[in-house]
């Protein structure tokens, strides 16, 4: 796929699954839950262990689910997630060489960015989606949402940051574009099995779909 036909996917879908973990094990299970359950796009986080290794074997097991890197903060990390193969760079700050890099190998680029300034920088250097981010923390959230775009109606926005069950379906009514989501969708442990990954990843869907 070249690089619009990704995108097109991303925002079809308006979802993207958030992967960071400190268990190298936990990844390719975590994957399985949510493919399982019908999650066609998710990123794996530069700070999750093993991160190349697992966007290559991701890959390789799961050819209809775009697989993009995550926590791609500079150049040198997006190359190492171009090498992995890596089908799309998600960032956490607004570093637009980045955007550069990844556009030569054809990968879309959601940039993290939080202020008017940064959202409207990281679209004039070509983001092909701008990742409202954090959107979870105090004072940040659906309101700040609808104050920023309001007079940039004309960005993509994703939020990223505090979205759950809880929200979500209150994200989409307030017009966010897409979601991207960790948390109980993509963290393994006693207190949330795989069982509750693929139930929470259908309720979502299942919300989504309404929109």
């Amino acid at each position: 796929m070249n690089r619009q036909e990704k995108l097109t996917l991303i925002l079809e879908e308006k979802i993207v699954a958030i992967i960071r973990s400190k268990v190298q094990s936990d990844v390719n299970q975590i994957i399985e839950a949510l493919a399982s359950s019908g999650i066609k796009a998710l990123e794996i986080t530069s700070n999750t262990v093993g991160f190349m290794e697992e966007i290559k074997k991701a890959r390789a097991k799961y050819p209809d689910i775009l697989v993009g890197a995550g926590t791609i903060t500079n150049t040198t990390l997006a190359k190492q997630a171009v090498d992995a193969g890596a089908q799309f760079i998600v960032t956490p700050n607004t570093n637009t060489e980045v955007i550069k890099y990844a556009h030569l190998h054809e990968l879309p680029v959601l940039m993290g960015a939080l202020t008017p300034s940064e959202i409207c920088e990281a679209e004039a250097a070509g983001a092909d989606v701008v990742k409202l981010f954090p959107s979870g923390t105090e004072n940040i959230g659906i309101p700040y949402y609808k104050a920023v775009s309001a007079p940039l109606d004309n960005i993509t926005l994703f939020a990223v940051g505090g979205i759950g069950l809880h929200n979500i379906k209150a994200w989409f009514e307030a017009g966010i574009q897409g979601v991207g989501v960790g948390g109980k969708l993509t963290t393994l442990n006693e207190n949330n099995t795989l069982e509750d990954i693929r139930n929470t990843a259908k309720q979502m869907l299942d919300i989504i779909k309404n929109f």
